[in-house]
Parts: C-alpha cells; structure tokens; sequence
C-alpha cells in the first residue's frame, strides 16, 4: 500500500500553525481539531511539527510557562518526509528509525498530508484481515 492510498482513505487535511503562536493556543487547536500533531509553517515553509509530546516535554522542562512559549521553541525540527508513492513500509522504517511519530507528506515541494504512526498501524491492520480473509476463503474453498 502507498502513502496515496492511506491519504485517499483518511483524507489530506492537515493542520497548521504558525512558529509564533503560543504553546497554549496550539493546544486548544489540537484539541478542537482532534489531531495529536499541527505542522508548523512561515508563510509556505515546512519549520517542523508540534505534537502532544512536545508539549508535555516543554511542560516538564519548563512548567506552566511553557504555554506561554511559543511554537518554535518547542517544537521537533524534523527533516524525515515521505512522498505520496512511498510505501506503508517505508513510512514504518522511517518512523522506526528516527522515533516519529509522524511523518509530513510531500509533493512537488508542498505538504499534502500528514500520517501517524496510528495511522499506519490502522491501515496496514485492515490489508492483514483482507489478506486473512483472502486465504480463508481460499482454504475452504480448496477443502
């Protein structure tokens, strides 16, 4: 399965925020969009992604004023993307190996997407119960 495929199943819309907004308004956006993760952009560039984890570090580090801070300053400067015809495969490896959680989907040099290891997990459940069923049914049907 392709990136493509898992972006047409749960759709492109992706959140973004800009690196000066605070931590705490970045929050409320996650919250009120039911999204773990916002991609940060200046203008038309990518500067990184705010998560849930994020914020929970800045708080630990720095307590309430955390929320205070801004996006920035806490978010992860993350480079790892993957395109639209890469595969389910490749978005785990990378995620694997770089400890993300989530990934940026890029075409042509714009972002049209976002996936999550949950996501992932989702999709690649769903082909393994296809595939089961795929050969149950051969193996009733042989028998």
């Amino acid at each position: 399965m392709s990136i493509q495929n898992l972006l047409d199943r749960k759709g492109g819309e992706v959140f973004t925020t800009d690196p000066t907004t605070p931590v705490r308004t970045a929050a409320q956006l996650m919250q009120a969009r039911g999204v773990a993760a916002l991609v940060v952009k200046s203008a038309d560039v990518i500067c990184g992604l705010i998560s849930e984890r994020d914020i929970v570090h800045a708080i630990s580090q720095h307590g309430e004023h955390a929320l205070s801070i801004a996006v920035s300053d806490v978010m992860t400067r993350s480079a790892v993307t993957v395109t639209p015809s890469d595969t389910l495969k490749r978005a785990m490896t990378l995620m694997t190996n770089h400890r993300l959680r989530h990934l940026t989907v890029i075409a042509e040099g714009k972002l049209v997407g976002i996936i999550s290891i949950g996501d992932v997990v989702k999709y690649r459940l769903e082909d393994l119960e296809t595939e089961s069923s795929v050969l149950r049914d051969a193996y009733i049907a042989a028998h």
